[in-house]
């Protein structure tokens, strides 16, 4: 069973931020793009790019998260001798063990990791939206001799006080990270990605364990320990389109994102498919008064009245005289007549009131049938 490399996706946030929009889900499962959980978006990168092993780590409400990966056939991972696992937290004779943090999720799952003997593993987020070959990483990783290797992005200087920051040399060898530094030093910004060495990252998640001081973190603890300790560790940059959805209004822009003619992730690109869960609904119904102009329209969406610049899951009705422009429409909710809709995330099956008005110009709005 000994691999190369295997993956171990974090995917038990509980995506505060996305206020009641993940009351009952987890983020990673959180829909995006019409027909897409944002899980959808590591676990098909990793067949993408070869890796058929793939942990995926679930605590905070996993229920619905579980269901939609299964098995994980919709990606090929319900293979023999591989596949996707789901590892939630477990309990020992001794005590109930919650993941404390990241670092501790995979130090928990040791024993799943050793059981396939991988060189490498490579440490995801389960809550980010791009397409990446990870493969290439890897050739990257292993032609620097490193020990562990971080994806970076280049992001606005004035906006890399919100992210982990990588101090590098001119060959990319990391020798500083910064979180969420007021005055950062460069703006190269952690992905949240990481390849190790599996010898060195078990050394590294055992140490930590025992310092009690730790808050069992990647970003927090791991990595500056390994920096300290003189470990080689390189920054891999990554030049394409990468977001992280945790708000209303990022989920919103990155949707928004879709309908843009140069939109860098281009769901409709066969050489590097998103895949997911088949819904099995009929095809959209478009009658005869029906406007769409640059929309995305799922299965099973019946349209009568307008849709512009806009995102709608499966199974939406658009009632007549009904007008829905700059939105995110979730799965089964209802339009109704004369009803307008502007710059919203609607909750799924919600039923909008006949000619109501919603949206702000200022704001972007999740609004569910709990809002009256």
């Amino acid at each position: 069973m000994k691999k190369k490399i295997i993956a171990m996706i974090l995917a038990g946030g509980q995506g505060s931020r996305l206020k009641k929009l993940t009351k009952d889900v987890a983020k990673p499962a959180v829909p995006f793009g019409g027909k897409y959980k944002i899980i959808d978006f590591p676990l098909s990168n990793c067949v993408n790019s070869g890796i058929d092993t793939v942990g995926v780590l679930v605590q905070y409400k996993p229920f619905l998260l579980n269901r939609h990966i299964g098995v994980g056939s919709p990606w090929d991972l319900d293979i023999e001798g591989a596949g996707v696992s789901i590892l939630p937290p477990y309990s020992t004779e001794s005590e109930n063990r919650w993941y404390k943090g990241t670092a501790d999720a995979i130090f928990q799952n040791e024993n799943y990791i050793n059981m396939y003997d991988p060189e490498y593993v490579l440490i995801l987020s389960g809550d980010h939206i791009y397409k990446m070959d990870y493969d290439k990483m890897l050739d990257f990783h292993i032609s620097k001799g490193a020990g562990a290797t971080v994806a970076v992005i280049d992001v606005p200087l004035d906006e890399a006080s919100r992210f982990g920051i990588m101090n590098t040399t001119e060959a990319g060898e990391i020798y500083e990270f910064e979180e969420k530094p007021k005055s950062p030093k460069s703006t190269l910004a952690s992905m949240g990605i990481y390849i190790f060495n599996w010898s060195l990252l078990k050394k590294a998640l055992r140490e930590d364990q025992l310092d009690k001081n730790s808050e069992k973190d990647f970003g927090k603890n791991i990595i500056p320990k390994l920096l300290e300790e003189k470990q080689k560790l390189m920054a891999y940059p990554f030049a394409g389109y990468w977001k992280d959805v945790g708000t209303i209004e990022s989920l919103w822009a990155s949707n928004m994102d879709l309908l843009d003619a140069s939109n860098p992730i281009d769901l409709f690109n066969k050489n590097w498919r998103i895949y997911s869960q088949a819904t099995n609904k009929p095809g959209h119904l478009l009658e005869e008064d029906a406007v769409i102009k640059n929309s995305i329209i799922s299965e099973g969406c019946i349209i009568k009245g307008e849709v512009i610049n806009s995102v709608l899951s499966a199974e939406v009705v658009v009632e007549e005289g009904a007008k829905v422009h700059n939105s995110v429409i979730l799965a089964g909710a209802v339009i109704k007549k004369d009803s307008y809709i502007n710059r919203i995330i609607l909750g799924e099956k919600v039923i909008t009131e006949e000619g109501k008005k919603y949206g702000k110009k200022d704001e972007i709005l999740f609004v569910t049938g709990e809002d009256e």
